[in-house]
């Protein structure tokens, strides 16, 4: 899987596909869409903390794009230029309902801490272990929602998706150094909030993702029939990463690094459904007929 966000990532292959994209070649388009729809989405899953929000602002990227496809000129890569349009678009995007039910670290963590606690025994830990990653994967997601916008989009960029700091400011338009700051700044907000209440961080804290399985189970809040997180998935997201391993987890920093590197990278619900949308708008039929 050639991955945009990295050093090495083949910009040939975009450039060509582009070209013959704007030429009206289908095929290419859809192959550009493809290439790199799956990590659009997961950034955009990442943003919201919702499978249904994140295929609309996947397939409104897209579109907005390929309608701009024309008056892309070359002189940047065209990866810079797609994901420019595409952090753009998330930032300024309407909220998500998840975002909206999301108001600090401090409400959040209350929020937690009321989930009433249960014992799990062996036999039911070892049948609820897939909903037990759900929980600590959507919990831990929820807590990307309590930095605000610009803080989330440079943590998921720079942090779980290893973006390098040049990329990362090409693409949001500032400065390397003022990348390498404002992530360092998101990190030290969730860092702090993590090894202070969550017990995947600090093993002094009570919190633990098996002990309120069931009481989220009970209130509705996870169906360990219809995961929504934990599910389509052949990846994580370290693999994705330069050095393909989980980091060496010697500090705080490390070890919350790991625990969001552990996310799923996600295949959207209706993957073929995203791209055959695309091609039945109006302004898309109009460029490849054109």
């Amino acid at each position: 899987m050639d991955n945009p966000f990295q050093i090495n990532y083949t910009d040939q292959i975009d450039s060509d596909l582009v070209k013959l994209s704007i030429g009206g070649d289908r095929k290419a388009l859809q192959n550009l869409i493809i290439r790199h729809q799956l990590f659009i989405y997961n950034l955009a899953l990442k943003m919201t903390k919702s499978v249904e929000d994140a295929e609309d602002l996947t397939q409104e990227v897209f579109i907005k794009s390929i309608t701009a496809l024309t008056k892309f000129e070359g002189k940047s890569k065209f990866r810079t230029w797609l994901y420019r349009i595409t952090v753009n678009h998330f930032l300024n995007a309407k909220k998500s309902k998840a975002e909206l039910r999301t108001i600090d670290f401090e409400n959040y963590f209350n929020t937690i801490d009321n989930i009433p606690i249960n014992q799990l025994s062996t036999t039911e830990q070892e049948e609820l272990t897939d909903t037990i990653e759900e929980i600590r994967i959507s919990c831990t997601a929820g807590m990307l929602l309590c930095l605000d916008r610009e803080q989330r989009m440079i943590y998921i960029l720079g942090e779980m998706f290893d973006i390098n700091h040049n990329l990362g400011s090409e693409i949001l338009g500032i400065t390397p150094g003022n990348f390498r700051i404002r992530l360092m700044r998101a990190r030290q907000d969730l860092y702090n909030w993590m090894n202070e209440r969550c017990g995947l961080v600090n093993k002094s804290n009570p919190c633990r993702c098996a002990k309120k399985t069931r009481a989220y189970i009970e209130e509705g809040i996870v169906d360990p029939q219809n995961l929504k997180f934990n599910t389509r998935h052949k990846k994580k997201i370290y693999e994705l990463s330069q050095e393909n391993a989980v980091p060496i987890t010697n500090t705080i920093e490390d070890l919350n690094k790991n625990i969001f590197q552990q996310h799923p990278l996600q295949e959207p619900l209706t993957s073929t459904k995203i791209v055959d949308e695309i091609f039945s708008n109006d302004l898309i039929k109009l460029i490849l007929t054109s």
